[in-house]
């Protein structure tokens, strides 16, 4: 039997999990902790790694917050009015490299006093540059994780994502997608746990993926053309982040804590005005993939 405790305390249990690989893939980097408490109930702690040999900017925060449900939240989900309970970690990894992949994952549990409850979460990759090999990787690892629970995850979330990761004003994905998936419940106690092992089974999927591509892209070459697109591509992060992004939304709209809310922001970003890159290039192959739908198995 699984309650929001034993949920809290394992998901703790991951955010370690995921600071101690990270900080053996980077060799350098160590995560500084920062606890904090929210005024209405509950808290966090923020973990931040800054300036390692892999990762430039990096955080991986845990929270569990509770108290009354603000109006807005309650509208927005059409839930009716009851105290709310919410844990989850959430992770977001900015590189120094341009030729490793920003990663984004986040897991969740959010239950009301009135017996409402479910979980979320996903796991979506942005390269700067894409490389079909490394898509197909990354959505091969994911994939298996699914199916190992239902196959037919995989499909359903990944078409989830490429429609929730889409930078409207833009018409582009934010990048390769991944899987996404909300209010996952049941009434049968049994596959509640089922569904909970498979928001865990994500959680720790995520150390694996990513160390992966540390120790395979983070010595590719580079130079300043590439650091400048870098650059572009993270000011497209920002604008989905700030503009479109959910768990933004909701951390700022139940007065969550700001500076942990906003650690998925880049360390350094760049917008130039009517950008266009060269026709063959690699820049104009990358965003020519960024679009949804792709079948990224079978390139």
């Amino acid at each position: 039997m699984i309650d929001k405790y034993k949920i809290t305390q394992d998901f703790m249990d991951i955010q370690d999990h995921i600071c101690s690989e990270l900080e053996l893939g980077d060799g350098k980097g160590k995560f500084r902790e920062d606890k904090w408490q929210r005024p209405e109930g509950g808290g966090g702690r923020t973990r931040i790694l800054q300036h390692g040999n892999v990762i430039e900017k990096g955080g991986v925060a845990f929270s569990a917050v509770e108290g009354p449900t603000p109006e807005k939240i309650l509208n927005k989900l059409q839930l009716e009015q009851a105290d709310f309970y919410a844990t989850g970690v959430s992770i977001v990894l900015h590189p120094e490299s341009p030729m490793v992949p920003i990663i984004h994952m986040n897991i969740r549990y959010f239950e009301m006093s009135n017996g409402v409850k479910w979980f979320g979460g996903g796991i979506d990759l942005t390269p700067h540059y894409i490389d079909l090999e490394d898509a197909k990787y990354f959505h091969q690892q994911v994939k298996e994780t699914c199916d190992h629970f239902d196959k037919g995850y995989y499909p359903k979330f990944k078409k989830w994502a490429d429609d929730y990761f889409f930078i409207k004003h833009r018409q582009e994905t934010r990048g390769i997608g991944g899987i996404f998936f909300d209010r996952l419940s049941s009434n049968d106690s049994s596959e509640m746990t089922n569904i909970f092992e498979f928001v865990k089974s994500v959680g720790y999927l995520f150390p694996k993926i990513y160390r992966h591509f540390m120790a395979k892209n983070s010595t590719l070459a580079f130079g300043e053309i590439e650091k400048k697109w870098q650059a572009l591509r993270r000011g497209r992060y920002v604008e989905f982040n700030l503009v479109w992004d959910a768990g933004t939304k909701f951390g700022l709209d139940t007065n969550g804590r700001t500076e942990s809310i906003l650690m998925s922001m880049p360390p350094m970003a760049n917008w130039e005005y009517m950008h266009q890159p060269e026709k063959g290039s690699k820049e104009e192959m990358t965003l020519n993939y960024l679009k949804k739908d792709i079948d990224w198995l079978s390139l």
